[in-house]
Order: C-alpha cells, then structure tokens, then sequence
C-alpha cells in the first residue's frame, strides 16, 4: 500500500489505513539528529527490563492477571522495536505515489534504529462535520475545517497490546499486586 491508501473493511467504523509513525504514539516524535536513536535505545533497555521482570514473575509464579498484563505490554513494545530496528533497513522509503519495495539495490531509506513503525487500524466511529467545539476541547481533536473524528489514531496492533497490558494493570493493579497473608 502507499501512504494514506485506504481499504474499508467495515463501513462507516473500521478501515485499514496504511501510515508510518516517525516516533511515539499519535506521531509524537523527539527533536534533533539522536531523537530516533535515543528513542530506539530507550525502547529496547525497557524490552529488557520488562522482559527480566517478566521472567522473575513467572517464577515466582505470581498472579497470571499481572504476567499477561505484562507480557502484553513487552510483546506490544517488542513489535513495535523490530519495526523501528529492521523496516528502515528492509524496505525503500513508502511515499504517497509509490510502494515501498523490499530489499532495494540502493538500501533501505534509514539505518538501524532509525527506522518508521507502520501503523493500519483505523476506527473512525463518529464523524461529525461542521461541528464547532467548545474551547475546552484540545485543537487537535478538531481540524481547521470544524471536522470532528472520534477515535482519530491510526495505530497497529502491537500498540494495541500495549494499551490493553496498561489498562489491564491500572484497573486490576489491587487484585494484581495484592500482598498474599
């Protein structure tokens, strides 16, 4: 698919939407030549942290609701670092008029660490248009055009563990972490 290339896979709620992410969720991004990098390592030092707490949980045989929150958020964090690390490397740059070609003789568009995560799943569930917004609604839920889209992320399905591995944690962390008598 080419940047921005659409496929509805359900009208009207859910539609697959081909998009790179330059950084972190919703597009945020560090600043400078090293934000990518620094990113990338940060990323990685938290796949091994997680990982080894994850493991001392496992045998420690701690609670199966805390050992999958958790291994939802490093599987989530572990996707999206092998995109970061490999995509810039395997794939030539994607662009609006043009597929990314795999393996091209030139080289991938980036170095290792450097790369884009790819980001497809798109649940525009209410579009509003024409819509004028409180002025205590962020301006980036709106657009200049006074157009409102509730939920607007594209995101894929790494970030998706991770959310759901985060939320799992904030709702059950009583019965998670709970101190055995």
């Amino acid at each position: 698919m080419t940047i921005g290339e659409e496929i509805t896979v359900f009208p009207d709620w859910f539609i697959i939407h081909f998009t790179e992410n330059n950084g972190m969720a919703f597009g945020m991004q560090f600043a400078g030549e090293y934000g990518k990098l620094i990113l990338s390592v940060f990323r990685i030092v938290a796949i091994f942290a997680i990982g080894w707490y994850l493991w001392r949980l496992i045998h420690r045989k701690a609670n199966k609701g805390l050992i999958i929150s958790l291994a939802l958020i490093f599987t989530g964090a572990l996707g999206n670092i092998i995109d970061s690390v490999f995509y810039g490397v395997l794939f030539s740059a994607s662009t609006y008029r043009e597929l990314a070609v795999f393996l091209p003789e030139a080289g991938g568009y980036a170095g290792y660490l450097h790369g884009k995560v790819v980001d497809m799943l798109y649940f525009p569930l209410i579009e509003m248009h024409h819509t004028t917004a409180p002025s205590w609604i962020p301006s980036f839920l709106f657009g200049s055009d006074n157009y409102f889209v509730f939920f607007r992320p594209v995101f894929n399905i790494a970030d998706s563990a991770i959310t759901i591995g985060v939320l799992l944690l904030l709702f059950f962390q009583n019965k998670f972490l709970k101190k055995e008598k």
